[in-house]
């Protein structure tokens, strides 16, 4: 436990509570229980977890993005804590006049209506899932300029160049450097990638995440969307982001300034780590998080990615330089196309072609506009599912 000064305890919202990040996310609160008091918890259907949580935080209120298992978590705790059930639900929840921070951890575009909800409310948002500001990040950058929000990442490697930024001021950087450990198949042919599993795709060699998480660092898409995330995060042109494979996964992103000089973020690969500095931001205090030893820096390497095996980062290129609905196309049609991986119905490799398909058949099929509104955002996200599942 953090020995730490008396101080009013700041209230906290965790959407995605039964999640990886939100498990780590559990694990920092209960290093800095006097510094943080949980709120409000939500989960899409893990009922036993969420119980448990609730009792140990004597959390007031929570929420579960489906009915029946709000329903199902009411009678579990007869009246101990008010259940509010659905995306509205878990919105209204994300946007409690009393939290001071909400950590927006859900998994895919279910998380953009809360997330929206609590920029909306002038919270600090510290925000793992990259998908809302892949869709709709002009809509969330305006609404946190409206509003005064704060939005602050949780991702490991976008918080490695919020940290790496702290070192000069925004106009100073020539260059973004996104860090991949490069997955499961970082040297495998395309035969082997062709004939990979579920299984194989989800043994990530560092990172413990989960299941979508962990397929799309098999297909760096989650890289891909991190292109895309830290032009809205850090207002920085496509040209100036770059993604390099680097295995150890020590150096979780660097930042080149126009003088030369390149800084690095460094630790070991632990997602509680940037999750405890989002929520301490600008403080930085020890919980009682293992150290980077000397040892695990004495092989470092870093290489460019296989664009050819893995066209995932063009993609991401494509859809964030066109602009308008395309990221979201990007985002919908790489979810949908991870879920039928996962089911078994199709190949490791189709995910590209889906993905691909639904990137060219969109100007044909979608007419949306070059400043889409949150409807036409949603609309193309409807529609990029109903291509990919219908294929």
């Amino acid at each position: 436990m953090c020995v730490l000064e008396s101080r009013r305890r700041k209230n906290l919202v965790l959407l995605g509570a039964t999640g990886s990040i939100g498990r780590n996310a559990i694990d920092v609160l209960r290093r800095f229980r006097g510094r943080f008091r949980l709120i409000g918890a939500a989960a899409h259907s893990n009922v036993e977890e969420m119980a448990r949580l609730i009792g140990e935080f004597e959390v007031p209120r929570a929420a579960m993005f489906r009915e029946d298992k709000a329903a199902e978590l009411r009678a579990m705790l007869n009246g101990r804590c008010e259940v509010l059930a659905g995306t509205e639900g878990v919105a209204t929840l994300a946007g409690d006049p009393e939290a001071d921070t909400v950590i927006s951890a859900i998994v895919g575009a279910a998380g953009l209506l809360p997330t929206l909800r609590a920029i909306e409310s002038g919270k600090r948002v510290a925000i793992a899932n990259k998908e809302p500001l892949v869709m709709a990040g002009a809509i969330m950058r305006a609404a946190a300029d409206r509003h005064g929000a704060e939005i602050l990442p949780i991702d490991s490697e976008h918080s490695a160049v919020f940290q790496a930024m702290r070192s000069g001021a925004r106009g100073e950087v020539r260059r973004i450097l996104l860090t991949a450990s490069g997955g499961p198949f970082r040297d495998a042919g395309r035969e082997t990638m062709a004939r990979a599993t579920a299984k194989e795709a989800l043994n990530h060699p560092t990172w413990n995440m989960g299941a979508k998480i962990t397929v799309d660092s098999a297909t760096l898409m989650n890289k891909a969307l991190e292109i895309i995330e830290a032009h809205w995060l850090f207002g920085a042109p496509y040209d100036a982001i770059e993604v390099v494979i680097h295995p150890q996964s020590i150096v979780h992103s660097m930042v080149e300034f126009r003088d030369g000089s390149v800084v690095a973020q460094m630790g070991l690969p632990d997602m509680r780590l940037p999750i405890q500095y989002a929520l301490t931001y600008p403080d930085r205090l020890d919980g009682g998080l293992p150290p980077l030893t000397l040892d695990r820096m004495s092989s470092l390497d870093f290489m460019p990615p296989d664009r050819e095996r893995f066209p995932s980062l063009d993609f991401a290129y494509e859809a964030g330089r066109r602009g308008g609905v395309a990221p979201a196309v990007l985002n919908a049609a790489n979810e949908e196309a991870v879920k039928l991986f996962l089911a078994g119905k199709i190949g490791f490799l189709d995910i590209f072609d889906r993905i691909e398909d639904a990137l060219r058949t969109l100007d044909i099929n979608f007419a949306g506009g070059v400043e889409p509104s949150l409807d036409e955002i949603l609309a193309a996200d409807r529609w990029a599912r109903e291509r990919v599942a219908s294929k």
